[in-house]
């Protein structure tokens, strides 16, 4: 996450938080369901990690990574060694007790990291919400090996979206394209994420359970109706299909 206003930082630090909280109490096989809330499902991950982990002990830099859910699920699957770079302190705390992962409270678009650092790199989730795409997605290229490999969970829209949550604006599949070229990141594949395996059913009774933990305890918080509302908002979104989810496969071009 990126690019957030003074609000809506308030309110991803504190529900950070209270994710980290709530996983205390209801046990640590909730943790990587809820922390991967917003980011992408298993069967996301799974197509991504498909291409960009070659075996274990594979370096893998989540940019945006949030509460450490997708690079704790690359980790406990795939033996990869992840790296966090996360804008919200509040996101990199619980992302290290809940998962004792590497994290630094970075911009994606501002990356603390020496060129070629990484051969494999994701982001999920995270693109709309930073007015600085082009920023993000050179600073993608600029940390990978060349010829590296990155993937996104990119939310594109049809066209122009004037009710999008406030924070949020959403890249055409044609400004997407320019971005992605403009960056030096070549698209492989792509495919929408409806399309892939649904999230299963113990995994969304977990998500579920946590969510429901903080709300009995924080529902009534402003913070946690704002986040609340906007999560609704993005899910009408894609229900009726003015912006959706796409896993996208890149590639590391000749720096230029």
């Amino acid at each position: 996450m990126t690019g957030q206003d003074e609000d809506q930082t308030d309110e991803f630090d504190v529900a950070a938080r209270w994710t980290a909280e709530s996983v205390g109490r209801l046990g640590p096989d909730h943790a990587i369901p809820a922390a991967c809330r917003g980011s992408g499902g298993p069967g996301a991950l799974a197509w991504l990690a498909q291409w960009l982990l070659g075996g274990p002990g594979t370096a893998l830099l989540d940019v945006g990574g949030g509460v450490g859910g997708p690079a704790a699920w690359a980790m406990e699957h795939h033996g990869a060694r992840p790296v966090l770079a996360e804008p919200m302190l509040g996101a990199v705390r619980a992302a290290r007790h809940l998962f004792d992962l590497p994290a630094v409270v970075a911009l994606g678009e501002r990356l603390p990291l020496a060129d070629g650092s990484f051969p494999a790199a994701w982001s999920l989730g995270v693109l709309d919400t930073t007015p600085d795409k082009a920023g993000l997605l050179a600073e993608l290229h600029r940390v990978l090996v060349p010829g590296g490999r990155a993937g996104l969970v990119a939310y594109v829209a049809g066209g122009p979206v004037p009710d999008a949550p406030e924070g949020n604006e959403f890249p055409t599949g044609t400004e997407l394209r320019a971005l992605l070229d403009g960056a030096g990141l070549a698209v492989v594949e792509t495919v929408p994420v409806a399309d892939l395996p649904d999230d299963p059913p113990a995994w969304k009774r977990r998500d579920r359970r946590v969510q429901d933990d903080i709300e009995a305890r924080h529902g009534d918080d402003e913070r946690w109706k704002r986040a609340r509302a906007d999560e609704d908002k993005v899910a009408e979104l894609l229900a009726d299909g003015r912006v959706t989810a796409h896993a996208v496969r890149l590639e590391a071009t000749a720096r230029r």
